[in-house]
């Protein structure tokens, strides 16, 4: 369910390159009013991780997915019919602001549920689903757009069906037992325990073994949730500080080069000498890399750990843009632009399911919110540097540059990241450097003048 939502994000996201012609053709738009209505989704897009962070720590990360893509269904539908660019532009901020949402909001929830052992597989999977997304937008701007003068329309009229899911979800999706024991309603925590356990029984046919008897942790007075500035500022308090600050140039750097490769590869081909049709069909087979790329990765996670992965893919980045550099145009374009695409989706895949993991259940959300958010200022700044750049530094400057900046965030999680593999969420969320095994969550009993700290 939770990737069905991430496929219609990615789709979103993408289809907008695929729109924009058309929509400059019929409004008579200048490069700069094109070029905002480039960096829309993105700008909605940070401002809907932010608030879907802060919101999710505070009523719920079910509400948060509801509300989120109904925003995004609704603006969607309301661009379709956009009498002007002024008005396009705005709903593809609120737009933005659902997918942004949505993006933070459902790998938090689901790492909440999956088991240490498999977690890093279930979230990458879950991450891997933004792939499809961009594989239909695609083949939307491929045989919809071009269609008739209308078919811009129609595609984000295609964009709006997801808003069938939410008759879906109502009845299917739980709200986190994690965060419901988190704000004190461990009643409610218990029922979606329960009723989870009862589909376990009822699919193998057999009780459930029993649960091996523990002692029970102290559980020191209730503190109502943090403020923002308290769960923001908790981000870069003690061991926290530590692991935010990769984290975030991590999400900076994938960002800048994901945004700059994909943005700009259809018309950096183009001007390289190849005609449309061609740097179409290269760019396809680039896009394409994307789904083994998330898929290998999801399955590296719980075999070499998320910062290895993150450190592997990250590297494979580095090497492929450096080739890219190098290469010219020529089908070498194609192999090299396509090893990108594979690396750095394989970083997402990583990523996706590394942030949840080192933030305690009290603010997991909002630092998933602020680091992803943080991230989106490099997809916002890639276009900008890159098109003012790609008149001096060329063709292979460009992607030096990329390459660059993809090791940097190489070096920094491979030094300073947390070991998350086959650990609890409860012992990760100690800041200090715990050995695994089982330890009360600390995020549960947040104190807003410290740091989240163990019992």
């Amino acid at each position: 369910m939770g990737g069905l939502g991430l496929t219609f994000d990615g789709l979103d996201v993408a289809s907008l390159a695929f729109l924009l012609p058309s929509a400059s053709a019929e409004w008579h738009l200048s490069s700069a009013q094109t070029g905002l209505l480039g960096s829309s989704t993105l700008m909605g897009y940070l401002v809907g991780a932010l608030l879907a962070g802060i919101v999710g720590d505070r009523v719920g990360r079910r509400r948060v997915m509801m509300w989120a893509l109904t925003l995004y269904c609704t603006a969607t539908l309301l661009a379709a019919f956009a009498p002007n660019w002024e008005f396009f532009f705005a709903a593809r901020v609120l737009a933005g602001v659902g997918t942004g949402s949505e993006s933070v909001i459902i790998p938090s929830f689901l790492s909440e549920f999956a088991p240490g052992r498999l977690r890093g597989r279930f979230v990458g999977g879950l991450a891997g689903f933004f792939s499809f997304g961009y594989v239909m937008a695609a083949l939307l701007g491929r045989f919809v757009v071009p269609a008739s003068a209308d078919g811009w329309r129609i595609v984000q009229v295609i964009c709006t069906l997801p808003v069938l899911m939410l008759l879906w979800w109502r009845r299917s999706v739980p709200e986190s037992p994690r965060f419901l024991v988190a704000v004190g309603r461990e009643d409610e925590a218990r029922r979606v325990v329960d009723e989870l356990e009862a589909q376990a029984v009822s699919a193998l046919g057999r009780e459930l073994p029993p649960v091996p008897p523990s002692a029970p942790a102290p559980v020191p007075p209730r503190t109502p949730p943090p403020t923002v500035l308290q769960g923001l500022a908790a981000l870069w308090r003690g061991g926290l500080a530590r692991r935010t600050a990769p984290l975030w140039l991590l999400w900076l750097v994938n960002t800048f080069a994901f945004y700059g490769f994909f943005t700009f590869v259809p018309t950096l081909l183009a001007e390289g000498g190849l005609t449309i049709t061609k740097s179409f069909s290269y760019s396809i087979v680039i896009y394409l890399a994307q789904i083994p790329g998330y898929y290998v990765a999801a399955l590296l996670n719980d075999v070499m750990d998320r910062k290895w992965t993150i450190g592997v893919c990250l590297g494979g980045g580095a090497v492929s843009a450096a080739l890219l550099s190098s290469s010219g145009i020529s089908a070498q374009v194609m192999v090299y632009g396509a090893m990108l695409s594979f690396f750095m989706n394989g970083v997402y895949a990583s990523i996706y399911a590394y942030t949840p993991e080192v933030y305690p259940t009290v603010i997991r959300a909002q630092g998933v919110g602020a680091a992803s958010a943080f991230g989106r200022v490099g997809g916002i700044a890639a276009p900008l540097i890159i098109g003012s750049a790609y008149p001096t530094l060329g063709f292979t400057g460009v992607f030096v540059m990329t390459a660059a900046a993809l090791l940097v965030g190489a070096l920094a999680i491979l030094a300073f990241g947390v070991s998350t593999k086959g650990r609890t969420l409860e012992d990760i969320a100690l800041p200090s450097a715990a050995p695994p095994g089982p330890a009360p969550d600390t995020a549960a009993h947040f104190t807003p003048a410290d740091a989240p700290r163990s019992p």
